[in-house]
């Protein structure tokens, strides 16, 4: 067992022994290292103010994350290097990123800069082409009021253009042999029996270690747990982060199925299940930003039973089923049953989530369409996601979920039995549906959108995908400015 936490920071190794298990990396860079060019704003992972860059090894090679240090905690940069704004200007010249910043005038009251510049600078180092789409998702997390970004986007146009050659692509090799000599098996334990921060590195110690402390907090990519502590201010004595259990993080995939580890990050899940339909790819796309992909996992967003999460309702639609594990005992459920109440799930003392697997959508008829008040990084006001099995025109199966309706993720069984048997062609069918969603929710009414609302965007979500599966054609109903989403003919 490893008593510290380990990182890179500036080419050396940092060993830290002795901090709170809420502390937060953004905490430790400006008030113990004093590093304060990482700036702090929202203190919730939504502006970017405070983004910096790990770099991780992945398979090998060195990946670039860029993340967001206000609600991340320090013992997740374990095993990686830590970059911040301070490190990038080398020998009194600044990174090409930076320069191309101060060229196009891409900074006003800078407060907000450092951050950009991260984000920037992680796209450059990934060695990104200067393709329009992936600058503005990789600057959709970075909120700017004053310059406007317009010289942002052609600073990041210009630099990745460019393609100069920097002191970190030097160094790659170097870092990459360093993290390596960091990398173990050992199960991490920092503090004592009531108060720790502690990273298990096998499931099997995960789960001695979730019995033994049933009262701790479960941690995966703290893009939720992180505003427990920034803004309920949470104390959260005892910590257990899952990020590095070994095997939790695996996808599998056979003819009909595919199976997402608990810590497999969003970003990854984006990959895998954009193959898989094109409104599963461009739900994820707008799942919170790049830095909150890059931290957020699939089992994180399940398990923390939000109403309001995304990934659940879609999953729900797909069928898929829900593993977990509790000492050595292991049970599934279909993912449904999970969620009981607001903000409470089956789930027992000790037990935790393991994997989610989910049906492919082939062979059926898979829509998807979330709607909020920002296009890009905000939480949903109605999430709806529709599977339909059709023979010969008439609805075999229909599975329908919402998100933002209800105190969880919910299916819609009286909607589904309107459709059972039904042609898509017969429009009284399809309103006999809608009709019946009255019966399947009673949604609230809050700041992001009334309960009328609610239900009145809910049965045109609904009429939406029935009109595209039946039609075949999505370029009617789809308006969602620079990008095109399209189905194969159906």
């Amino acid at each position: 067992m490893r008593r510290t936490i380990r990182f890179l920071r500036k080419g050396e190794t940092v060993e830290v022994e002795q901090f709170a298990p809420r502390t937060t990396l953004l905490d430790w860079l400006r008030l113990s290292e004093r590093s304060t060019g990482t700036k702090e704003g929202c203190g919730e992972g939504d502006c970017g103010a405070c983004t910096v860059v790990l770099r991780r090894l992945v398979d090998g090679r060195l990946v670039p994350v860029p993340v967001n240090a206000c609600i991340l905690l320090l013992g997740q940069v374990d095993g990686s290097e830590v970059l911040t704004v301070e490190d990038l200007a080398a020998e009194g010249r600044l990174h090409p990123v930076q320069q191309a910043m101060v060229e196009h005038h891409g900074s006003q009251c800078g407060f907000c800069t450092p951050g950009i510049v991260m984000s920037l600078f992680a796209l450059y180092e990934a060695g990104m082409a200067p393709d329009r789409q992936e600058v503005t998702d990789a600057l959709a997390g970075n909120l700017c009021r004053c310059t406007g970004y317009r010289p942002i986007i052609d600073a990041a146009f210009d630099a990745l253009a460019r393609r100069e050659e920097d002191p970190f692509v030097a160094r790659r090799q170097q870092v990459a042999g360093k993290l390596a000599a960091l990398a173990d098996d050992a199960d991490v334990f920092v503090g004592s029996d009531q108060s720790f921060f502690a990273a298990p590195a096998s499931i099997e110690a995960l789960a001695q270690l979730c019995l033994a402390h049933p009262d701790a907090t479960l941690v995966a990519g703290a893009t939720d747990v992180g505003l427990w502590i920034t803004k309920a201010l949470a104390e959260m004595p005892k910590v257990i982060w899952l990020g590095r259990v070994a095997g939790l993080d695996a996808v599998a995939e056979d003819g009909e199925t595919v199976t997402l580890g608990a810590t497999v990050p969003l970003s990854r899940a984006r990959d895998v299940l954009a193959g898989l339909d094109p409104d599963l790819g461009e739900l994820m796309r707008r799942f919170g930003s790049r830095q909150v992909r890059a931290s957020g996992t699939v089992g994180g967003n399940v398990a923390n039973g939000s109403p309001i999460g995304d990934l659940a309702p879609a999953l729900i639609a797909l069928g898929a089923t829900l593993h977990l594990q509790r000492g050595a005992e292991r049970r599934s459920l279909p993912l449904e049953d999970f969620f009981l109440d607001y903000r409470k799930q089956d789930r027992r003392p000790g037990e935790f989530v393991t994997a989610v697997t989910l049906r492919k959508p082939a062979g059926r008829h898979f829509r998807a369409f979330k709607v909020s008040k920002r296009f890009d990084e905000d939480i949903s006001a109605v999430m709806g996601a529709f599977c339909l099995d059709i023979a010969d025109g008439t609805v075999r199966e229909a599975r329908i979920a919402y998100g933002g309706m209800a105190g969880i993720p919910k299916r819609a069984r009286a909607a589904e039995a309107a459709l059972a048997g039904a042609t898509l062609a017969d429009g009284a069918a399809m309103e006999r549906a809608v009709t019946a969603l009255a019966g399947d929710f009673s949604p609230l009414s809050d700041h992001r959108a009334s309960a009328g609302y609610r239900r009145r965007v809910a049965g045109n979500l609904l009429r939406k995908a029935l009109t595209e599966i039946a039609t075949g054609d999505d370029a009617a109903t789809r308006l969602i400015g620079h990008r095109e989403i399209r189905h194969a003919a159906e």
